[in-house]
């Protein structure tokens, strides 16, 4: 194993590794065994601590804190009860030890017994002065059971013992955004600001409130100071370009999609936000460049295969549309989204089988959005297949029973049918529903609208309404 030489505990870590290769039993300090334990559980190697562990707790037997080094071991290989009879023992011995609770407390929390789990962070709390370690676990146990207010409260004193917490920074703003208290956010890291005015961390995320208020100039001066405070930071510059976006400013927004490619590998979204930029600025062939780059470097972004699909839709080249769409259905042949468009183009060709088979599709892999079930029925009614018709808007009904539209439609087709009972049935649902959808029905289907009984039934119907 490579060590660095500067790296602090570098030499007992050596040591023990030698020690481990050869059959030479070295000794150290307990606290040498602590710093090679911790080293290893750093670094995800629990069998390594393991060993370190054992051999510490033959040469340091009564060494509490190597003790509660097993537990913690004992607890992330859910070795609970054994590890329940151990904390108990120690506490038999020493019940002013805070590790003991915080163990304790780590159980509880893998049992979802998160109540148990503050009660016993709250005693380990009043055993020590070194409380932000604490706090923290008690944010996360709050944060749990979805009391955010407590949760934030602790997370703030995270961040009051230690402003460059940033972990915590970030769970306090979640907090606010759960409890929807914008402004509350925006207020906490403009004080937080004032002792920590280059924390890109902070602008950043006040950057971010603003923006969710619509507050587009604030925003901007936010991002600006986060970049000011980090030229690297390419979140930063990523929302100061969705701002610009947003005030209709396409050329800076591009230009700050592009500082975050220059500083780092291209992402398939940086592409996709430049390509709709050129699109609304008139770079159509630019923009067609971007859409390519996405979907080259992102094949499984939905969003780049639609971007580039809607693009040729938009150009009226609806060939290169199903060309694209169908390159895609290639990679994600379960993508409703995809089979929707794969219709929506069909359509626009005139290729109503073709149509008929992509919203079955969409359906099937879970698109049940009231414009599918309408635009299926209507491809299938203009196929002439009425009773596949019928069947599918009795299907969109059990989604959706109190839309009207629906309901004129099915009045239509049992109309066409001659099964006047259920045509009835349904105009008078659809009349019920929303009588005023009548005059679009009656232009879209004018023959059977003004049908000498379907007109007598309507105006019975009015009359007995009102």
């Amino acid at each position: 194993m490579a060590l660095d030489p500067n790296e602090e505990g570098s030499e007992p870590i050596a040591k023990f590794e030698s020690m481990l290769k050869t059959d030479d039993v070295y000794f150290f300090d307990a606290e040498d065994f602590e710093d090679i334990i911790h080293h290893y559980l750093n670094n995800g190697k629990v069998s390594l601590a393991k060993k370190a562990i054992k051999i510490g707790l033959e040469q340091h037997p009564e060494t509490t804190p190597l003790k509660l080094l097993e537990i913690e071991v004992l607890v992330f290989e859910n070795k609970l009860d054994l590890a329940i009879s151990q904390l108990d023992y120690l506490e038999s011995l020493d019940q002013k030890n805070e590790e003991i609770y915080i163990q304790r407390a780590n159980i509880w929390s893998k049992q979802d017994k998160h109540l148990k789990a503050i009660s016993c962070l709250e005693k380990a709390l009043l055993l020590t002065e070194d409380t932000l370690d604490i706090y923290a676990l008690l944010g996360m146990e709050y944060l749990f059971l979805e009391d955010f207010e407590k949760a934030k409260h602790n997370f703030i004193k995270c961040v009051e013992e230690d402003p460059q917490d940033y972990a915590s920074l970030y769970n306090i703003i979640y907090c606010f955004e759960y409890l929807e208290d914008p402004d509350g956010a925006i207020s906490y890291l403009n004080d937080y600001l004032e002792n920590e005015p280059y924390c890109e961390v902070a602008w950043h995320q006040l950057g971010k409130q603003y923006k969710s208020k619509g507050l587009y100039k604030e925003a901007l001066t936010a991002f600006d100071f986060a970049i000011i405070s980090d030229e690297s930071f390419i979140g930063a510059y990523f929302e100061k370009a969705m701002v610009l976006e947003k005030l209709k400013r396409y050329n800076e927004a591009i230009e700050n999609y592009e500082t975050t490619i220059d500083l780092e590998d291209p992402t398939a979204h940086a592409y996709l936000r430049i390509g709709r930029c050129h699109e609304k600025i008139g770079n159509s062939d630019l923009a067609q460049q971007y859409y390519y780059k996405t979907v080259h470097e992102d094949p499984l972004l939905d969003k780049g295969w639609l971007a580039i699909t809607n693009f040729y839709i938009r150009e009226k080249k609806f060939d290169k549309a199903l060309y694209y769409i169908n390159k895609a259905l290639h990679i994600d042949t379960e993508n409703e989204a995809y089979w929707k468009k794969c219709a929506q183009i069909n359509v626009s060709l005139g290729q109503l089988d073709e149509a008929d088979f992509a919203y079955k599709q969409a359906i099937e892999f879970g698109d049940y959005d009231l414009n599918t079930w309408e635009s299926w029925a209507l491809v299938v009614m203009e196929n002439k297949e009425f009773e596949a018709a019928n069947q599918i808007l009795l299907q969109a009904i059990g989604f959706f029973p109190e839309v009207a539209s629906l309901r004129y439609r099915l009045a239509f087709i049992f109309g066409l049918t001659q099964d006047i009972e259920q045509s009835k049935y349904h105009l008078s649902e659809a009349l019920r529903l929303d009588y005023s959808l009548l005059e679009h029905f009656k232009s879209q289907y004018p023959g059977f609208f003004n049908s000498t009984w379907v007109s007598i039934f309507i105006s019975t119907s009015s009359k007995a309404s009102s």
